[in-house]
């Protein structure tokens, strides 16, 4: 992720997350926080227009052996395409290299698409966060997963 594509970001993060949305300036703060926090987008290749077309974005905060999932979010109009399991996939790449062995993360105990997409890359339920989503007081699962070695050769 890029300066450049703060806008477009906020911009969907509004579409998706109406009453929870990361306004323009906190994702300028979040992108100010590298090398510890580490944001990607993914984009449509065949885009013809000035501006390619984002289909969605994901970020990492690492801290030591462990990290966590910040964000990840596809545009509605690209679900189901696997952009969110590469944008996952990314995240732990990114994660792996920097010698982190587990990442973690919290979704919405109702978001069955997301538990899906969790659960078929490794990550099992820890703990429960009662209410923890506002304002509809929706409960938070806490998932963990543990990553693969980095391979042999590669510096973490």
């Amino acid at each position: 992720m890029a300066w450049t594509d703060l806008e477009a970001v906020a911009a969907l993060e509004e579409q998706i997350y109406p009453d929870t949305a990361w306004k323009l300036q906190t994702w300028w703060a979040e992108l100010a926080q590298r090398p510890r926090r580490h944001y990607l987008v993914a984009q449509a290749r065949d885009h013809r227009g000035p501006e390619p077309d984002l289909m969605g974005y994901a970020g990492l905060d690492v801290n030591g052996e462990n990290a966590d999932v910040m964000t990840i979010a596809v545009d509605p109009a690209h679900r189901g395409a696997g952009v969110g399991a590469a944008l996952l996939q990314s995240l732990h790449a990114a994660a792996a290299v920097q010698g982190v062995d587990a990442v973690l993360l919290e979704v919405r105990a109702d978001n069955a698409a997301a538990r899906a997409l969790y659960a078929q890359a490794g990550y099992v339920h820890v703990h429960t966060r009662r209410g923890y989503y506002q304002p509809d007081g929706v409960d938070a699962a806490v998932l963990r997963a543990v990553l693969a070695p980095c391979p042999a050769g590669r510096v973490r």
